[in-house]
């Protein structure tokens, strides 16, 4: 099968270059979110210029805009019908987020590494550890994680102090709290159940839907 296959393919690579495997990974994760969040953007922005705004037989479009409407994170909405969007796609922003994976994977390497020595799962500390790990990772790592994705775009897109204080101002507050809504539960399923070696990936796979927000929630910001 392809997917044994491609496990197989991982797990040559990471015991010979295990960061630089997980930093290609991420890599490619991170650009199928951002291309996932630039979709749905293409798709709103294109129902609400039709004449006469989003159409009653355009499930997808109504779903959207609903998800968005409702948002009770954001003050802002998640895709707003602006003039000032990003067009159909835009390449730089995908690069941003490609390197943003790659840049940040030997930390996440390091720091996964760092939780499973610190709080080994035992026949005898199995879900105490996991339960350790997870407070762990969501009180420390998750606020700096955020904190660096927010000054990584900021800078990358040409922002300076202001830009950042005001992206932080912003949206900072609003994802850390939907970062502690989706990810403990996640991060409890992986420590408990994934071994290390596929802790990142699959990290990475379902922060697919993750990143794909923090994309429509930078881009938010700016429109």
């Amino acid at each position: 099968m392809l997917t044994s296959r491609l496990i197989a393919k991982f797990n040559s690579y990471y015991a010979e270059k295990p960061v630089l495997t997980i930093m290609i990974t991420n890599a490619i994760l991170g650009g199928i979110a951002d291309t996932v969040a630039q979709t749905l953007t293409t798709i709103r922005q294109k129902s609400l210029r039709q004449p006469g705004g989003v159409q009653k037989d355009d499930f997808i479009s109504i779903e959207i805009h609903e998800l968005d409407r409702k948002d009770p994170l954001l003050p802002m909405e998640l895709i707003p019908p602006s003039r000032n969007l990003p067009p159909p796609f835009d390449f730089e922003r995908l690069t941003r987020f490609m390197a943003y994976g790659f840049i940040m994977s030997p930390l996440q390497y390091h720091w996964f590494a760092f939780l499973s020595k610190s709080f080994p799962i035992t026949k005898t500390a199995g879900f105490s550890a996991v339960l350790k790990r997870v407070a762990c990772d969501q009180l420390m790592f998750s606020p700096v994680g955020l904190a660096c994705f927010f000054t990584f775009m900021t800078v990358a897109e040409g922002g300076g102090r202001r830009a950042i204080s005001r992206k932080f101002q912003d949206v900072y507050l609003p994802a850390l709290k939907a970062n502690w809504i989706l990810w403990p539960a996640v991060q409890l399923l992986n420590f408990r159940l994934i071994p290390l070696q596929f802790q990142i990936p699959f990290v990475s796979t379902v922060g697919i839907a993750w990143t794909a927000y923090l994309s429509l929630t930078n881009s938010a910001e700016e429109a």
